[in-house]
């Protein structure tokens, strides 16, 4: 408690850096470089308050939680993009808006998502997608460890990620629904080096371009044929994908389709059932 009161003192109030801010008609700009994270969460939400519906947030350093704290009518969706590397839980609880990241991000993207849609245009770290349950998230680049961990659905919502490089160990553990797409793009002799994918996976489809070895899958994962469905998705989501960020890759959509996809689907919905008395 010590350390929060010590933290919440030194927390200015929107009188004070509401002047960090340049609002013209629906576009607000703000100047995060000396703004703490609650600051800057702060002045996001005074900011859409006052009627902006697109934020541009510059010098962008760490700030944690940017996007959560924007609950309004369920009409009103707003726009922030990012310059600079956003700290630990970005977008985390989205609920509608759009996030678009120029640079990389740190852990927890997307923690439990409920719709939206994120894009970054660099890498991301670990816990990508935890528990995220609607929206989309598309990640130019690689991402850390333990990506899209207990990542879920419930009839229509289906959470979608998109990986534009590789992922290390754990991708798509505890994985109870929700698709995941792992490109590939960055990978020089086509193998991916992530180990226990699907490790606990119950739900949801993993797509992977390249290639992985049995001994790199999970006990709770299969791969099983692509079908014409399959594919069909693939091609609307790649294409999704080049539109987002066509102009850095060096890869057009048919290149990418062109290469040999895996499909990933748990091999039971209660990996564990032996372990619990009911």
């Amino acid at each position: 408690m010590r350390f929060v009161d010590s933290y919440l003192e030194g927390v200015r109030k929107i009188d004070e850096i509401i002047k960090y801010a340049k609002i013209e008609g629906e576009v607000a700009e703000i100047d995060a470089r000396d703004l703490r994270h609650k600051e800057l969460n702060d002045l996001m939400r005074e900011c859409v308050l006052r009627g902006a519906r697109k934020l541009i947030l510059k010098n962008v350093c760490g700030q944690r939680y940017i996007g959560t704290r924007l609950f309004f009518n369920p009409g009103v969706n707003v726009e922030i993009v990012i310059y600079g590397t956003p700290g630990n839980d970005l977008g985390a609880f989205l609920s509608g808006h759009r996030i678009i990241v120029y640079g990389n991000a740190q852990d927890g993207v997307g923690n439990t998502m409920d719709s939206g849609e994120i894009i970054v245009h660099g890498r991301a770290g670990d816990v990508v997608a935890m528990a995220m349950r609607g929206g989309k998230i598309f990640i130019r680049d690689s991402v850390g460890y333990r990506t899209a961990i207990h990542m879920k659905e419930y009839k229509e919502r289906i959470p979608l990620l998109v990986i534009g490089g590789t992922a290390q160990d754990f991708l798509g553990e505890y994985m109870a629904g929700g698709r995941v797409v792992l490109l590939g793009l960055n990978l020089k002799n086509g193998k991916h080096k992530s180990h226990y994918i699907g490790t606990g996976m119950h739900g949801g489809i993993i797509y992977l371009r390249g290639k992985v070895e049995d001994y790199q899958l999970g006990k709770e994962v299969g791969v099983v044929d692509m079908e014409q469905e399959d594919w069909k998705f693939l091609e609307k989501v790649v294409e999704e994908f080049c539109g987002h960020f066509g102009n850095e890759i060096k890869v057009d959509k048919d290149e990418i389709l062109g290469e040999k996809f895996m499909k990933l689907i748990p091999v039971t919905k209660r990996p564990y059932g032996k372990i619990y008395a009911y």
